[in-house]
């Protein structure tokens, strides 16, 4: 399935448009008090409205570090739905007041209602993540993250273009918004009430206030899981140079590129559908699964594009303002809009398969909680940014100089997180291996249970086979592998890396191969995938070695289902024994090659016999 194809599922569309509004609403509310700043106020100078612009933001930013760790208690304790549309209620009043804020013009009030803004928003993010996996299968987890990041963008950019139009309206600018704002509001309550019921993760939690405490222990559940809880902190940091530009772009377009308004939208549009278009690129990449290792694809292009954002300005600003046109047409502005465009592009790729880890493989009673950490961490990162970007301003920076300073910081932040949890690179190379050396297609994977405990068993045709499983198959794999392929330098990285279990004949090490079955076991009764290539060495001469018994040793302590796979295509690679030693050859054979992974039904543990196993893979192998 497409993602698309969700938006016609009463699942996912009244939350997908719920939350779309409710972004809309945020977006149309603090960008047209934005812009209202930066160019509709001609008695504020560059310094007051640089000033302005930040303490908005930080004010909007405040709440989720305040209330995200309650607003995670109650997404585990209760009833989303019922939630989403008790906070909507709370969206009406809070614009109510929006409007009497604008109708006294009141600059104090209009700016101190972001805190309200950021209250209702900051109580909704717990239950949105949380709520995706429970709604949502296995394969439609990154389409559907996909999906909430380009509808999220898409209504900040829809907020902005509007907010733009609506303040300039002479005289009843602010009287439109608020009605604007007000009817958003109420179009956002409407479809919550559509929403179907989410059963509550942990009922019996009992709502603590003690702010700092609950951080604490939200924070102590994120950490348990390191790739989790590093996976938020990678979170944590987009959003730092999310906000960073988001918040500087208009005067970074007024004061630096001397555009108008309607430049700063464009120039908002290019990344904004950027985002989209890397949300849904990141679908596509990741062949519908969780693939972090797009990650540090994504935080490289994140800093390759900053760095060129700096270099590409003409540094040539008229007294007079210019429109769109005008400024797509003059110097180097086309690599200006092209550079924002693809930070967008590569910061889509960067954050849904973030988002997707944290949801899939957080604990389920405390999936919200963890989501609620994150929250606290991102306004963090936020508020940081905040207060980064003033201390920069004030102490000489201009705004390019700003970001270019962030770019660079953005690649140690990357280097740090791979450096801490290397999957991500393995992840990445694996990813590398199946989408640019060899064209792989999968087959019947459906076999493979979503959930629980079960055996994989292959055929073992090259040094790469265990890759091309784990870049297939959604779930992470545990795979056993001969001690000797396990030490292979490079390959050595991603077996230790994914966790992977060296095994040794009884007579090599008997030690070794105890050892390697009590983790068999282990992993096994904590309903992980386990994968043996039964044969116990890889081919020599294209054919299915014996199976030896190990899997059935396996079944014996843990008797699961039992899945054949069988790959198709490897032989005559430059990492099979077609034509002697594996990868000995000057010039790589095989490369760019179809290969396919296809999968048999589940045999249940009491059906399963070694001949039975061998028989299936051979017939699986052989036919087309």
């Amino acid at each position: 399935m497409k993602s698309i194809d969700l938006l016609g599922k009463r699942r996912f569309l009244p939350f997908f448009l719920t939350q779309f509004f409710g972004a809309l609403n945020d977006n149309l509310y603090k960008n047209g008090l934005t812009v209202f700043i930066a160019f509709q106020s001609a008695s504020i100078s560059q310094s007051e409205s640089n000033d302005l612009v930040n303490i908005a933001a930080g004010l909007f930013i405040l709440p989720f570090f305040l209330f995200s760790t309650i607003a995670g208690q109650l997404a585990d304790k209760y009833e989303k739905s019922y939630l989403i549309s008790r906070i909507k209620i709370l969206e009406i009043i809070i614009m109510l007041f929006a409007g009497l804020a604008f109708y006294l013009n009141s600059m104090t009030l209009l700016i101190g209602l972001l805190f309200l803004m950021g209250t209702q928003s900051a109580l909704f993010g717990p239950i949105k993540y949380s709520l995706l996996p429970q709604v949502l299968k296995g394969d439609e987890l990154i389409g559907g993250n996909a999906l909430v990041q380009f509808g999220t963008f898409v209504a900040i950019l829809i907020g902005l273009i509007a907010g733009v139009l609506i303040t300039t309206i002479e005289n009843t600018g602010t009287y439109w918004l608020s009605a604007s704002v007000l009817m958003m509001a109420i179009i956002g309550y409407q479809t919550s009430l559509r929403i179907p019921r989410a059963t509550a993760n942990a009922p019996e939690l009992k709502i603590d206030f003690h702010l700092v405490k609950q951080f604490l222990q939200s924070f102590h559940h994120a950490r348990v899981n390191r790739s989790v809880f590093y996976s938020i902190m990678g979170i944590s940091w987009f959003w730092f140079i999310g906000i960073t530009y988001v918040t500087q772009l208009p005067n970074y377009v007024r004061y630096e590129l001397g555009g108008n308004e309607q430049v700063y939208v464009l120039l908002l549009a290019m990344f904004s559908i950027g985002i989209g278009a890397g949300s849904f690129l990141c679908e596509k990449m990741s062949g519908r699964i969780v693939e972090i290792g797009l990650v540090p694809i994504g935080s490289l292009g994140l800093t390759l594009f900053g760095i060129d954002l700096y270099f590409t300005q003409n540094g040539m600003v008229t007294e007079e303002l210019i429109s769109p046109w005008v400024f797509a047409t003059a110097g180097h502005n086309p690599r200006i809009m092209m550079d924002l465009f693809f930070l967008g592009v590569f910061g889509g790729i960067y954050i849904v398969p973030l988002f997707a880890l944290v949801q899939q493989r957080s604990e389920v009673t405390k999936r919200a909680r963890i989501i609620a950490a994150n929250n606290v961490l991102n306004a963090l990162f936020m508020v940081a940014a905040t207060v980064f970007s003033l201390f920069a301003l004030s102490s000489g920076l201009n705004i390019a100089e700003l970001l270019l300073v962030v770019s660079l910081m953005n690649a140690a932040v990357a280097i740090w997180i791979f450096t801490l949890i290397p999957e991500f690179i393995m992840r990445l190379l694996v990813w590398l291996l199946i989408h640019t050396i060899y064209r792989v297609k999968k087959t019947e994977l459906e076999s493979i249970p979503d959930t629980g405990a079960c055996v994989l068993v292959c055929n073992h045709v090259s040094f790469v086979d265990a890759l091309i499983l784990a870049g297939c198959i959604k779930r992470p794999i545990r795979f056993v592998m001969y001690y000797k392929i396990f030490r292979i330098p490079v390959l050595s990285f991603v077996f230790k890396t994914a966790n992977a279990i060296p095994i040794a004949g009884a007579r090599e090490n008997p030690r070794l191969m105890n050892e390697a079955f009590e983790k068999i076991s282990a992993a096994l009764d904590d309903d992980e995938i386990v994968c043996i290539f039964p044969e116990g060495k890889i081919t020599h001469d294209g054919n299915i070695n014996p199976f030896k018994s190990g899997v059935m040793k396996i079944l014996e302590k843990n008797p699961v289902p039992v899945v054949p796979l069988a790959l198709r295509g490897l032989w005559g690679s430059f990492f099979s024994r077609k034509h002697g030693s594996a990868m000995s050859k000057y010039f790589p054979r095989g490369f760019f090659n179809r290969i396919e992974l296809v999968s048999g039904e589940a045999i249940a543990a009491e059906n399963v016999s070694i001949e039975l196993l061998q028989q299936t893979v051979e017939n699986l192998v052989s036919t087309d």
